[in-house]
């Protein structure tokens, strides 16, 4: 037992003074004779051992009466001694992911989470309380209503190891704080194992809930490609999580038209792959949906196909161009292919891609050209000639990098050598190849680069690749190659000239880095905005001239179809969804153990940190007890004889 004010106990010792007055009797008796003294001495023995006894009663209740009524005014009350003459700060984290959109016993996680937060917290209780995407720094109740009820789902979950941090930040560092962390989520499993730091100024309550069923179907990409028919078709791959369900009805929508419709089979724990034929050459702004009641951010991903956009070539030639023009074809490419002595120098700033053809010597005009041409994003697919000049080659490697091109060696070599995992090969084999006609060169410059492409016999560079310029080491022509009828020729420049300029992909994932070029110029002030009729924002961008490289990832923050606009002009569509990573509903198995307390409802939670930490006053307790006293004494006063 503690007291509020212990001071007011010093008057326990005032009660000696009543027992100090009965011990020592101070009155003085009178005297009166009386005749039949014998009578009268029985009757003063009787009476004084009644009275005796009377006296001592009384006087044990009346040091009861006033003994209760110190220990009253003293204020008593019960608690723990760890809480006593403490302040106390709560950081609460409320997991907002989408996978809390899942159905509990009393409905979505979240919103029981939410409404039992509010019904448990007290008016005039502070508390600070933050999710994946907001927080809100010592507030009470009244103060945060509305945005915990209006609270929206969000793809962009945070460790839980960061939560627990920045919920530590919240409460401060004052030593004499009691300091409790409550985390509430679902705690769904992630790739690594379940760890949060432990700190023993922190008590730390998890509050774990889970869902009725563990099942969910989930869209889990989109992608593009061609049948056996050579048809353009879209491919969509579902993937479901425990049993298996019935049929699922897939749709696919061009803004608000019904493009298609069909219904596949999909096992217990598996994946299922549908596919839908598209026009060629069509835009569609499209979305493919299915029905799902677990979970409703995964029932819908969305996807472009813009017009395609034709990337800009310069071939500059003093060699045969007929196969530049076979492999940069009008559908996809605008060439220009001149002859170096026909050459204008303003086609070179509007080109994503620059092919130096077998110019025997490159002047300084035009390297230096070259140079800020590719400062503004642009491309350099270099190609030598058997009998050029090595110094002018030199100096335009040496402004790009301080690789060293060496003298030109006459030796046969195989092209024998792939780099099947440079980007500039992706998806065009299926494994790597090793029994293909390998392609030869008779004469080729000696080289000592970091990014080999593809290489010779003897590992020697017959292409790599040094910033923007890509560097070919033999001459391409008949005489000295016969690369030009290698089925290796084709994907090789063609990628090149694809990767010239980045052009979007059919949808990008928020929260991951993002980039594509958009085939615009700009002014000096020119920015380029994403909007929708959810979300508007100004992405991270870079100005060239003749493209703007725009970079995403923590915006938009909605998934659906955005209009890359100049002001009010549409440029084209992109398309953002939500990562699925949300979507597999398997969850940590966790229990109570030193660092943290494990509990199943946020109602439970604040009941039990109530019962810990309340004070039970007792100084009402005391009154009564004073009262019961003070009735006793008038008892043993008016009855005890």
């Amino acid at each position: 037992m503690q007291f509020k004010h212990p001071e007011f106990l010093y008057a326990l010792f005032a009660l000696i003074i009543p027992i100090i007055v009965h011990l020592f009797q101070l009155r003085r008796f009178q005297k009166v004779p009386f005749t039949n003294v014998q009578f009268l001495k029985a009757v003063t023995i009787q009476t004084r051992k009644s009275s005796q006894i009377k006296k001592w009663l009384t006087l044990i209740t009346r040091l009861l009466i006033f003994a209760a009524i110190i220990i009253a005014f003293a204020q008593p009350f019960l608690a723990s001694e760890e809480i006593v003459n403490k302040k106390s700060e709560v950081a609460i984290y409320l997991d907002n992911s989408f996978s809390m959109q899942a159905k509990g016993a009393k409905g979505p996680l979240l919103q029981r989470a939410v409404q039992e937060l509010l019904s448990s917290l007290t008016e005039d209780e502070t508390v600070s309380v933050f999710t994946n995407t907001e927080t809100f720094r010592q507030v009470n109740k009244k103060d945060i209503l509305n945005d915990l009820l209006q609270l929206e789902y969000t793809s962009n979950q945070i460790s839980y190891t960061a939560a627990y941090l920045k919920g530590k930040e919240l409460l401060g560092n004052t030593p004499e704080t009691l300091k409790r962390m409550i985390m509430v989520s679902d705690f769904q499993q992630k790739d690594e194992n379940f760890d949060i730091p432990s700190d023993s100024s922190i008590k730390t309550n998890l509050v774990q809930l889970k869902p009725v069923t563990q099942q969910n179907i989930a869209i889990d990409s989109l992608y593009v490609n061609r049948n056996q028919n050579n048809e353009l078709v879209l491919n969509a791959l579902l993937s479901n999580a425990d049993k298996k369900p019935d049929n699922v009805a897939v749709a696919l929508y061009n803004d608000t038209k019904l493009l298609a419709k069909t219904t596949i089979p999909i096992n217990a724990n598996g994946t299922a792959r549908t596919e839908f034929k598209i026009d060629e050459n069509t835009k569609i702004n499209g979305r493919v949906m299915i029905e799902d009641p677990a979970l409703t951010f995964d029932n819908y991903r969305y996807f472009t196909i813009n017009t395609p956009e034709k990337i800009k070539v310069v071939a500059i030639n003093e060699a045969k161009d007929a196969f530049l023009k076979n492999i940069y074809t009008k559908d996809e490419f605008s060439l220009i292919s001149t002859p170096f002595n026909e050459l204008n120098y303003n086609d070179i700033s509007n080109a994503n891609l620059v092919v130096i053809n077998e110019l025997k010597q490159i002047p300084i005009s035009l390297i230096n050209t070259l140079k800020q041409f590719t400062d503004q994003g642009g491309s350099i697919c270099f190609i030598p000639a058997t009998d050029g000049n090595l110094a002018s080659y030199q100096q335009l490697i040496n402004s790009f990098s301080a690789e060293s091109f060496f003298s030109l060696k006459t030796q046969e070599k195989k092209i024998t050598g792939i780099n099947f995992s440079h980007p500039l090969y992706k998806g065009v084999f299926d494994k790597p190849v090793t029994n293909f006609q390998y392609p030869k060169v008779n004469a080729y410059y000696q080289a000592s680069p970091n990014n080999t492409i593809i290489s010779y016999e003897d590992k020697a560079p017959f292409l790599y690749k040094t910033n923007a310029l890509y560097v070919f080491t033999a001459s391409l022509n008949d005489e000295n190659s016969n690369f030009q009828n290698s089925p290796l020729i084709v994907p090789t420049l063609y990628n090149i000239g694809k990767q010239s300029l980045k052009l979007p992909d059919i949808s990008y994932i928020i929260g991951q880095t993002n980039t594509y070029d958009v085939p615009i110029s700009l002014g000096q002030d020119g920015i380029l905005s994403l909007q929708s009729d959810k979300e508007s924002s100004i992405p991270l961008q870079q100005s060239f001239s003749s493209k703007v490289k725009i970079t995403t990832e923590d915006v938009p923050s909605k998934a659906g179809i955005y209009a890359l606009k100049d002001k009010e002009n549409i440029i084209q569509h992109v398309s953002y969804n939500y990562n699925n990573q949300e979507s597999h509903l398997q969850y940590y198995n966790l229990s109570t153990n030193y660092s943290y307390q494990v509990s199943d409802s946020v109602s439970n939670l604040f009941e039990e940190i109530k019962e810990e930490t309340s004070i039970h006053e007792l100084w009402k307790w005391f009154i009564i007890f004073a009262l019961i006293f003070l009735l006793i004494e008038i008892l043993l006063l008016k009855y005890l004889k």
